[in-house]
């Protein structure tokens, strides 16, 4: 019996490895890495903060 794993299982360690290499990095350059949220930020989202006139 051969032990496969599954592209998605794969996909996961990998963003996960990303994620905690990312953070150690901010880490090492002395920056504080903000809690990740519940929820991603959109690209939308993101634009729509930038383009929104100020006060």
């Amino acid at each position: 019996m051969s032990k496969t794993v599954s592209l998605e299982r794969k996909q996961a360690y990998t963003r996960q490895t990303r994620t905690a290499n990312y953070v150690a990095s901010l880490k090492l350059e002395g920056i504080t890495a903000p809690k990740s949220s519940s929820k991603p930020t959109s690209r939308e989202e993101i634009i729509a903060k930038y383009t929104a006139p100020q006060p």
